[in-house]
């Protein structure tokens, strides 16, 4: 300390010449060497409080695993294996490299390769779903270097989670911790065998937690969000808290370059154990549905729905017979609470819903016309549905562009029976103005079934609900876009 204040003390001349260096005076080598002194200094402080992994690592390093995943020619040309490369987007191709695993000549078919992690000392094994799809052989290798084939028990594309299982006993296995417990700013440790490189490791902090990744289509799995390095082969390998208890699964990246760009997303282990547990007893993981779409509430729905701020999931669409429609939830709710949890941004909702078994009866609490209201939902069991309508075209009846800035048509029968309308529901876009284009998602050829909470089905509906709206006030319309409905608000154009 006494170096320290005498260095903070010491004269260090400048010169003021044109910013050039000084020249040595007696001063300038003690002020030097001061100042290495405080470097140094510093340094060994930084180095004393900075965490020590190698105990942790050693210890939970044995339970760490290579996969290898397999797929024959044959399996490859059922459709399960790789694209031409000049069919490969310059993302992936960046992405994967010259490590792509392709078939090499003479049909030995092709190799991928990733991370798991031993769970139980019966040969129970964990890793990612995208690691093993579709492959024909699976071999595990051990830290000890053995290599033993694996059987694929169960796997599940949602949660991007496998289950694996090998023929041993006495596994060395890793703890399963807590993943709700983990806080943005602390201390996490990934092992796994980016590009190859088996048992590396790397650490960082949380990010974020609840994290939803639309990029990965996801909708079930409230992401961990990391600054650890993960790179290819690190999938499906442990996140890992500071006592050594795995949190989360390693499980993807966004970059813009193909590498680590310092933003790695992980599976929390609470969802990927509850995915297990299914796989086990059934084979399959089952979620629960309520049946609903909704969508991100924003400063301005927030205007037009009077609330103090944007929260929660609105609703966009409730699908007949489902138990959101037999719970009495109506399109325009904001959903604030699930079973008692909050609900404060619409990618809070999915996690939880599937995360509920189907037939569990669960309280929805919504927020509609400035009341709240707790309703109770069945819940129905989510499954997939993909179909698309055909685009509304050539409608007739267009209304002039209003204070809104967009112009509807009328829709022919023929039209409504296309895209599943009853009669009476619904107008089409017809005209967008370009400022109105720029500021919301609004497109031609849109279905608007509803302005606020009037629902209309000709031009002079529209137009008269628009008026009803006031001048000046956001306006919610719902609109149809394929089979999705989502609302899209625009703030009207003051009258000069």
């Amino acid at each position: 300390m006494h170096a320290t204040a005498r260095c903070a003390a010491a004269p260090f001349p400048i010169n003021p010449q044109e910013g050039r260096d000084p020249p040595m005076t007696p001063f300038r080598p003690f002020a030097l060497a001061c100042l290495l002194l405080f470097a140094s200094a510093g340094a060994s402080a930084a180095t004393v409080n900075l965490p020590d992994f190698s105990p942790l690592v050693e210890e939970v390093g044995p339970a760490v695993v290579n996969i290898q995943a397999t797929q024959t020619p044959s399996a490859m040309r059922r459709g399960g294996g790789y694209p031409a490369d000049e069919e490969i987007p310059e993302f992936f191709r960046r992405f994967f490299g010259p490590g792509l695993p392709m078939p090499p000549p003479g049909g030995r078919g092709g190799t991928s390769m990733g991370t798991g992690f031993i769970i139980s000392a019966d040969g129970y094994v964990l890793t990612n779903h995208h690691v093993v799809e579709g492959a024909d052989e699976i071999t595990v290798r051990l830290n000890d270097r053995r290599e033993l084939t694996a059987e694929l028990v169960g796997s599940d594309a949602q949660t991007d989670i496998a289950l694996l299982k090998v023929e041993a006993t006495g596994l060395p296995t890793l703890r399963v911790g807590n993943s709700n417990t983990l806080k943005p700013g602390q201390w996490v440790i990934a092992i796994g065998s980016p590009f190859g490189f088996d048992n590396s490791v790397t650490a960082g902090i949380v990010s974020a937690t609840g994290r939803s990744n639309s990029y990965a289509q996801q909708q079930y799995v409230p992401f961990i969000q990391t600054d650890v390095a993960i790179n290819r082969g690190n999938s499906g390998g442990p996140l890992l808290n500071t006592s050594g208890e795995v949190v989360g699964i390693n499980s993807q990246i966004f970059s813009n370059s193909g590498g680590w760009m310092g933003v790695s997303f992980a599976i929390p282990i609470d969802t990927a154990m509850n995915a297990v547990q299914q796989i086990k007893e059934t084979g399959r993981v089952s979620r629960g549905m309520l049946g609903v779409n909704v969508q991100e509430v924003t400063q301005a729905d927030a205007r037009a729905l009077d609330l103090d701020r944007p929260m929660g999931a609105l609703v966009a669409n409730v699908e007949p017979g489902s138990a959101a429609e037999r719970a009495g939830i109506e399109v325009g709710d904001v959903i604030v609470a699930f079973n008692g949890q909050d609900v404060t941004r619409s990618s809070d909702l999915p996690p939880l819903v599937g995360a509920t078994a189907p037939g569990t009866r669960a309280t929805v609490t919504v927020l509609r016309e400035g009341r709240r209201r707790n309703l109770t939902a069945t819940l129905g069991e989510a499954s997939a549905d993909g179909a698309s309508t055909v685009p509304a075209r050539n409608a007739r009846g267009e209304s002039s562009t209003n204070a809104l800035g967009i112009a509807v048509q009328e829709l022919t029968a023929q039209q409504r029976a296309q895209l599943g309308l009853e009669d009476g529901v619904g107008v089409v876009v017809a005209r967008v103005a370009p400022e109105v284009a720029q500021r919301t998602d609004l497109r031609r050829g849109d279905i608007v079934t509803r302005v606020g909470r009037t629902d209309v089905g000709s031009v002079a509906e529209f137009e008269r609900a628009v008026r009803a709206a006031g001048e000046g006030r956001p306006v919610m319309l719902l609109i149809r876009r394929g089979n999705a409905s989502q609302f899209v608000t625009i703030t009207p154009r003051r009258s000069e």
